[in-house]
């Protein structure tokens, strides 16, 4: 077995087995393979690998990804069968003179954290017809140099998102700060837990609102623990 697969199985393998100690179903937890720093080959081979949700954090990267796809797929059907399974995902910030060119190729981001930036998503994806799902981005680690709304901010933000006409909020994504102290790792994402329950709870967004995105290579079984339903994870598989 090659060093990505090896990974990848170690990964899925653990994911089971936390779920199985919090008495959760695999089944809840979508992987996100994060590509941002790997190379073509290593990104068709975790396609080949049955990973169909890959993430990136840059659009520009992202569209010569998926043109250098687009182009394979047309030389080889049996790729093109493959890569045409494959849902792309935006995690990093985005800035608004990107929405276009972003829409066009991904209609799933994780980085919404700006009132600005969501009315730019639903007035351009109402230009091209579409209704892309969103994540707003919260600040749970109280971090300055951070992305993400403030947790106090949350709710207001998600009452004014889920009156847009073509986007649908359909969850939070938080990152928990960089550090070997687990207990603050824990109180980033048990406060995303918290909030996400209670923008549920008041029934702001609709039916829709079920993800929660959160937990990188270095944290996600903790975040298994606390709700997560989505998972970015990136140099745990291409290490």
């Amino acid at each position: 077995m090659n060093k990505i697969a090896d990974n990848l199985k170690k990964v899925r393998d653990n994911i089971e087995e936390t779920c199985a100690k919090c008495a959760r179903s695999s089944s809840e937890i979508t992987l996100v393979v994060v590509v941002k720093s790997a190379n073509f080959e290593q990104i068709k081979e975790v396609i080949n690998l049955g990973c169909d949700h890959l993430g990136e954090n840059r659009v520009q990267h992202l569209k010569i990804v998926t043109d250098d796809l687009s182009a394979l797929a047309g030389q080889n059907p049996e790729q093109a069968s493959i890569c045409s399974k494959v849902n792309w995902h935006m995690i990093g910030h985005l800035q608004r003179n990107k929405v276009r060119q972003l829409l066009r190729i991904s209609e799933f981001i994780h980085s919404v954290d700006t009132l600005r930036l969501a009315e730019e998503i639903s007035k351009t994806a109402s230009r091209l017809d579409i209704c892309p799902s969103i994540l707003m981005e919260v600040n749970c680690s109280q971090e300055p140099q951070k992305h993400g709304v403030p947790v106090g901010a949350a709710i207001h933000l998600a009452e004014q998102i889920a009156t847009m006409p073509n986007i649908k909020l359909a969850g939070l994504m938080t990152m928990a700060p960089l550090t070997l102290d687990k207990d603050l790792v824990k109180a980033a994402f048990g406060r995303a837990k918290e909030l996400f329950e209670e923008i549920q709870g008041e029934k702001i967004a609709g039916a829709h609102f079920k993800h929660l995105s959160m937990g990188m290579s270095q944290d996600y079984q903790i975040a298994i623990e606390h709700g997560a339903t989505i998972l970015r994870i990136g140099s745990a598989i291409f290490a």
